[in-house]
């Protein structure tokens, strides 16, 4: 198993992303910069700077790309020239992006307690579906037709098809708040990941669901003979096997299988915390991001 590294600015990570069909990916970073990398080859392709910080980034395409910003700004860039557009504000820091491909809708969460549905077909500056939460979305996943969205502890999940209510209302898989989420259209599931280092599998299909969802606690960690929580804060599902990987943030990373309940292989610990990971489209490559501090990044 090999680890390589590539430089990944000043600033903290915020988000890894592997592109739809290549081995190229996106680094959206604290310093306010969006890296494009080739993997493959290890080299920097694209550096293009903003005005804010940025704290989420996903792909539309193998050209485009969007991020979102501590000033509330959502931004379109162009892969190919590093030209830069706006597509749309929320209130305050965005926290979350997720692009879907079958639908084409850009979709952001914030500080602002908005989840906000883009159409990314037309250049239009406005949102066409807001919906006003109690809470914070502190993470965001799709899942074929449907966006996960998480508030505190719990999941609720939306048909972007018809946007005029949650399909479930509630879902609380774990006793504490929801940290990060993962969805999986191979298993028509997701898993999630908790401040205490709990994790949930769990299935569309409640008859599935029943026989085979469960929770469990993945990273324990013992210090003076007493338990300590360890915030999970990344999930990657690998695209074709019923495997992930969870990243905590103390920088273990650690695989599983989903069927068996079992673990298969723990990393190398890394510098830092592990800020987030990301599968490329075949699985073959795994991206973690390891930050030490919040202020400094480690290497991607």
């Amino acid at each position: 198993m090999a680890r390589r590294g590539l430089a990944a600015g000043a600033g903290a990570v915020s988000r890894v992303r592997f592109a739809p069909s290549s081995n190229n990916l996106i680094v959206s970073s604290w310093d306010s910069g969006l890296r494009l990398y080739d993997a493959d080859k290890s080299i920097l392709r694209l550096e293009a700077n903003s005005e804010a910080a940025l704290l989420d980034c996903c792909f539309k395409d193998e050209s485009v790309a969007f991020t979102g910003g501590s000033d509330g700004s959502v931004i379109r860039y162009d892969l190919n020239s590093g030209a830069q557009d706006t597509v749309g504000l929320h209130d305050d820091v965005v926290v979350s992006t997720e692009f879907s491909q079958i639908t084409g809708q850009l979709v952001t969460s914030s500080l602002d307690k908005k989840l906000l549905f883009w159409d990314t077909h037309t250049r239009s500056v406005n949102p066409n579906h807001t919906f006003m939460l109690d809470s914070v979305v502190v993470s965001l996943s799709v899942c074929g037709m449907y966006i996960l969205v998480t508030v505190e502890n719990d999941v609720y999940w939306y048909d972007m098809r018809n946007l005029t209510a949650s399909i479930k209302a509630k879902d609380s898989p774990l006793r504490h708040h929801i940290r990060c989420l993962c969805a999986s259209a191979e298993w028509n599931g997701y898993a999630a990941g908790s401040m205490d280092g709990t994790v949930a599998l769990k299935y569309f299909d409640h008859k599935v669901d029943n026989d085979m969802g469960y929770t469990f606690r993945c990273h324990p960690r013992s210090k003076d003979g007493t338990s300590s929580l360890v915030p999970i804060n990344s999930i990657a599902v690998h695209p074709s096997k019923q495997t992930f990987v969870t990243g905590d943030n103390e920088g273990y990373a650690i695989a599983w299988d989903a069927l068996s309940k079992k673990k298969l292989l723990e990393f190398p610990s890394f510098s830092g915390s592990v800020a987030s990971m990301a599968y490329n489209h075949s699985g073959q490559l795994l991206a973690v991001a390891s930050n030490f501090t919040h202020q400094g990044a480690d290497r991607v």
